[in-house]
C-alpha cells in the first residue's frame, strides 16, 4: 500500500486508482473531450468524480508526437481557471496538474491542485525539482525519449525496460535529494517508444515494481491501440479496456484514462478475480 500528501489530502493506494484525464487543448488526439466552456469542463469533472476518479488531471496544451510547445504564460491562461473552478465545485478533490513548466505547477498548486503530473521529469525545465520539493506535492515522473517534437523519430534502445528502469533509479534519486517525499512513475507508452517498445514494456511492466513505487500507466485510446486494431482513438475504448486489464495484472496502480466508468470497471472486477483463492 502506497500514501500520498497531496497538500493535506492523504490519497491511500491500497487498490489501483483510476485517474481521469480533462485536455483543455483543441489538438488532443482524442477529440472526445475537447471541451470549450469552463462549465462543460466542470461538468466532466464532476461526472468523472461520480463514476469513481481518484484524480483528476488537467493538462493546457497537446504532448502529442509532434506537438510545439506552449508557453508557461499561455498554459496558466488555460488552466488556472478550470482548477479554481474544480475545486470550487469540489473542495476535497485531487487534481494533478500536467506541465512540464515549473511556473504552471506553482500557480496550479496555488489555485488548488496537490499533485504534478510532469512527461520529462524535469528534464525539460531544470527548476521542476526544486520547486516540487518547495511546494511539497506528490510528483509523477515519466520516461521520454527526446520531446514531445522529436520523440517519435527512431525511438531506438538496446534494451527498452532496462533502460526506463536505470532511468527511474536516478530520477528517483534526484527527486530525493531535492526533497521530494511522494514519487510515482509512468513509463512513458508512447513517448519515445516503438509499438514494439511499448509491447515490450507493457509485458515487463512488473519490473518496475522493484523501485517500490507507485507505477502509474497511460494507454488510453493511444496509438499502440488503435493501430493495431486497424482503427482511430475514437473507436479504441474496447482495445484500452483489454491493455489495462494487462497493465493491472503487471502491477500498475493508477490508470490515467480518458473513460472513468470502463476503467473503475476494470479495477472492480480484477479485485474479485484477486479474492478468489
Amino acid at each position: 500500500m502506497y500514501t500520498l500528501n497531496c497538500k493535506g489530502k492523504l490519497v491511500m493506494i491500497e487498490k489501483p486508482l483510476v485517474m481521469g484525464i480533462i485536455n483543455i487543448t483543441a489538438d488532443s488526439f482524442y477529440k472526445g473531450y475537447l471541451l470549450q466552456t469552463t462549465a462543460e469542463i466542470v461538468a466532466t469533472a464532476s461526472q468523472m468524480l461520480q463514476a469513481g476518479a481518484a484524480i483528476i488531471d488537467i493538462g493546457g496544451q497537446s504532448t502529442k508526437p509532434g506537438s510545439t510547445r506552449l508557453s508557461a504564460d499561455e498554459e496558466i491562461k488555460r488552466v488556472i481557471p478550470i482548477i479554481a473552478a474544480i475545486i470550487s465545485k469540489h473542495p476535497s478533490a485531487i487534481l494533478s496538474i500536467d506541465t512540464y513548466h515549473s511556473q504552471v505547477a506553482i500557480a496550479a498548486v496555488a489555485a488548488g491542485a496537490s499533485i504534478v503530473n510532469d512527461i520529462s521529469a524535469g528534464d525539460m525545465d531544470t527548476n521542476m525539482l526544486q520547486t516540487v520539493a518547495n511546494l511539497q506535492v506528490p510528483f509523477i515522473c515519466m520516461h521520454m525519449q527526446g520531446t514531445p517534437a522529436t520523440m517519435q523519430q527512431q525511438p531506438t534502445y538496446h534494451q527498452v525496460t532496462e533502460t526506463v528502469l536505470d532511468y527511474f533509479i536516478d530520477k528517483i534519486a534526484a527527486c530525493t535529494k531535492a526533497g521530494i517525499h511522494d514519487v510515482l512513475i509512468d513509463p512513458g507508452f508512447g513517448f519515445g517508444k516503438s509499438m514494439t517498445h511499448n509491447f515490450t514494456l507493457l509485458k515487463q511492466l512488473a519490473v518496475l515494481k522493484i523501485l517500490q513505487k507507485p507505477i502509474l500507466v497511460g494507454l488510453s485510446r493511444k496509438s499502440m491501440v488503435y493501430k493495431i486494431l486497424g482503427t482511430t482513438a475514437q473507436q479504441a475504448l474496447n482495445g484500452t479496456t483489454a491493455l489495462h486489464t494487462i497493465a493491472l495484472l503487471q502491477g500498475a496502480n493508477i490508470l490515467r484514462v480518458h473513460d472513468v466508468a470502463e476503467a473503475v470497471e476494470v479495477v472492480q472486477l480484477l479485485q474479485a478475480y484477486d479474492g478468489i483463492a
